[in-house]
């Protein structure tokens, strides 16, 4: 088996298209909603990505387990044990998709050493690919075009461009931008927050907020090999496959060395 994660970069993308070819297939047509045992919504689009792309990664590397949100959780004492597994989450913005304002996208990631090593993010609806392995790069990829590099760019002061959840902007984010001053406000769902820093296209994402280990991994690596970073509070990268899933609050940042940590409010610190 190989050791090298962007081997698998390439086979990767391809299963993330397919899983949204699946998703498409459902959001171009009437759809029913129901609800996970947490209350959050669930569409069988949801259930179509997760088919597909845990067929494929079971058939790409057999041996490599597979983590996926719509699936049976796996206690932390058989997880333990992992060097090495996917982090999918099939259908991340499934409010969006509800919503049908096309802010949706299927996360494929590899772990290693609790470390996206691989990352895939894929926006079905504008064909657009965001991907990622350490030590090789981060990439754009529009539908039937080539990879194309991306860089996160350097914020040194003025006025900055902040990426917000559509969905979950609370209190603390609130007193954040506040902090900021003068600043522009760019609103979008799912993981195409961390892409907007990652492409250079925002300078920081505060998420003060509740998330889960599949909403963030994919798009972790991507911004971290487009040269920006992705950090709790305290400002260590984000861990993977914890006893429990949830993350941290977190903020992610383009590159440069400016602490964004020093407008967070204090309930936050």
């Amino acid at each position: 088996m190989s050791r090298n994660p962007c081997d698998w970069l390439e086979e990767a993308r391809a299963i993330a298209v397919e899983a949204g070819r699946r998703i498409l297939d459902v959001y171009e047509r009437n759809f029913h909603v129901g609800a996970k045992a947490d209350g959050s919504p669930l569409t069988e689009a949801d259930r179509a990505a997760h088919d597909a792309i845990v067929a494929r990664l079971s058939a790409l590397t057999p041996d490599v387990p597979v983590l996926s949100e719509e699936a049976t959780q796996v206690p932390y004492e058989a997880r333990a044990a992992w060097g090495r597994f996917w982090l999918v989450d099939p259908l991340d913005g499934t409010k969006e998709f509800i919503n049908r304002n096309g802010e949706f996208t299927v996360n494929i990631a590899l772990i290693e050493g609790h470390a996206p090593v691989l990352g895939v993010v894929y926006v079905p609806v504008l064909g657009v690919g965001y991907s990622a392995c350490r030590g090789g790069g981060a990439f754009r990829q529009k539908a039937d075009g080539r990879p194309e590099p991306i860089r996160a760019r350097r914020f040194a002061g003025g006025k900055p461009v902040v990426v917000a959840s559509r969905s979950h902007a609370g209190r603390e984010t609130e007193e954040f931008l506040q902090s900021l001053g003068a600043h522009d406000v760019v609103s979008m769902g799912s993981s195409l927050k961390f892409c907007l820093v990652a492409d250079g296209a925002a300078d920081v994402y505060p998420r003060l907020g509740p998330t889960m280990e599949w909403d963030t991994a994919a798009a972790q690596c991507v911004v971290e090999e487009a040269g920006g970073g992705v950090t709790d509070l305290t400002g260590r990268p984000l861990a993977y496959n914890k006893p429990d899933l949830h993350n941290p609050w977190f903020i992610v940042r383009g590159a440069g060395e400016y602490d964004w940590r020093r407008h967070l409010p204090p309930a936050a610190k």
